[in-house]
């Protein structure tokens, strides 16, 4: 049976923190291992900055009903690998298949990140998603494998697993080739503070109430019923499919349908988000056939029957393909 000990070390050469939890190089289950690929995966647990990683024990010692260990790492809250297995782990079941990964014994076939967050109603962190990029690219370079080789649980799961929630798998993978082809994707934010980059008419006033903003502040509107869009000018460089992110600060006082407007090649594209959650990170809008060139591509309108005012702070856009 195959091992992977050297895992520590090809994720401290990536950049990634590591913790070696115990004897993690001789901690595994009986049966094969010879794994191809990465299977990402999210705990259900609740993790958060005073509690990083709730689910570490569980992962390393099993459940009454599965045997431990439960993957070959855990990554907390902050972006931290804590590494809990060289060998065969219970995290992956049987593989219906899924990409290059051929049905059979997904435990033999994948090496498993669990990444702790509940995925109900909690997504990974930005630290989470930059540190299991830089690992899942690390891997797959040792491994001899391309980017089509890291798949979620809920691609090979046959019994209707749903992990990783709240990311687009194909968007994981652009990002995994782009940085194995030599770089990072082609990426431009704008802040409302972004100079001859945004643009609103005198109903959107500043604030700097949140904490959870982007940069020194954000503009804020009343909701009504007429065209009032806040725009964001991006120079896309080359046509093609772009993802597409956007940054508020959450208040219960917010809007719950704030509408945001996106350019594509075939007319605007309305995306709703409730500003009232989930603010200070980088939100999916999702991902969008984008024209190249210079001009307004991402927009927040006024015109919503949701309550509460409407947020415009900062978007980002990133080449998917």
């Amino acid at each position: 049976m195959a091992t992977v000990g050297w895992l520590a070390d090809v994720l401290r050469a990536a950049g990634v923190q590591v913790v070696e939890e115990g004897d993690w190089r001789n901690r595994m289950r009986p049966g094969d291992f010879d794994p191809i690929g990465v299977l990402w995966h999210h705990t259900a647990s609740t993790s958060s900055a005073t509690n990083p990683h709730p689910a570490l024990g569980i992962c390393i010692n099993g459940r009454s009903d599965l045997p431990g260990p439960l993957c070959q790492a855990l990554v907390d809250y902050h972006g931290v690998f804590h590494l809990i297995s060289a060998g065969r782990a219970n995290h992956a079941g049987a593989s219906g298949g899924s990409g290059p990964i051929p049905a059979g014994d997904g435990n033999t076939l994948m090496i498993g990140w669990e990444i702790d967050y509940n995925g109900v109603n909690q997504e990974m962190t930005p630290a989470q998603y930059e540190a299991s990029l830089r690992a899942t690219v690390a891997v797959l370079t040792r491994l001899g494998r391309d980017a089509s080789y890291a798949r979620g649980h809920r691609e090979t799961s046959t019994t209707g697993k749903i992990d990783p929630s709240f990311i687009d798998l194909d968007v994981m993978r652009a990002d995994v080739a782009a940085r194995m082809n030599g770089g990072t994707a082609w990426s431009a934010v704008v802040d409302n503070a972004t100079s001859g980059r945004f643009t609103a008419s005198a109903n959107w006033r500043v604030s700097t109430y949140s904490g959870q903003r982007y940069g020194a502040d954000y503009r804020y509107a009343d909701p009504v019923a007429s065209s009032d869009v806040a725009w964001y000018r991006v120079n896309v460089p080359a046509t093609g499919t772009y993802r597409v992110d956007a940054w508020w600060p959450a208040n219960a006082g917010y809007n719950n349908a704030t509408p945001y407007l996106v350019a594509t090649t075939t007319g605007n594209k309305t995306v709703y988000v409730d500003q009232r959650a989930t603010g200070g990170q980088w939100r999916a809008l999702g991902t969008f056939a984008l024209p190249a060139g210079d001009a307004n591509r991402v927009g927040v309108s006024r015109w919503t029957t949701g309550a509460g005012l409407v947020i415009a702070d900062a978007i980002r856009v990133t080449r998917v393909s």
